[in-house]
């Protein structure tokens, strides 16, 4: 009963710190300039919808996504926090993304199409994969 009663914590702490960490990230975005606020607005959507079981985080100011031990695996830059061209939709080492020698660990964002969206949920689908 005692290890039952400590998974129940565990699970409620869980929990509580996805949905405190949901709100720091849509707190973030809400406070981005357009056209960086549409886009992660949608890509937050496409995250959680592609994988559930990552937890959205503030990570360095940013909109991030962890896995289950915390680590993150997908994040968004703003275009404006770092006064750049382009926003950057990004993965870190955790994402399950290898392909041989080399491959892309992130993309520049200057809007969302259909095909974006769709190449992004499969990107993040894969990651956790």
């Amino acid at each position: 009963m005692r290890k039952r009663a400590k998974e129940l914590k565990a699970e409620a702490r869980a929990e509580k710190d996805k949905a405190e960490g949901e709100s720091a990230v849509l707190a973030k975005i809400a406070e981005m300039p357009e056209p960086d606020r549409a886009m992660a607005k949608r890509l937050h959507a496409i995250i959680k919808a592609s994988a559930p079981a990552l937890s959205p985080k503030t990570w360095y100011g940013m909109p991030a996504y962890a896995d289950k031990d915390g680590k993150v695996v997908c994040f968004f830059q703003s275009a404006d926090k770092f006064k750049a061209r382009y926003a950057t939709f990004g993965f870190n080492d955790t994402a399950n993304l290898d392909e041989g020698a080399m491959w892309p660990t992130s993309f520049a964002l200057k809007q969302l199409t259909a095909a974006a969206e769709a190449r992004i949920a499969a990107l993040v689908k894969k990651a956790v994969s």
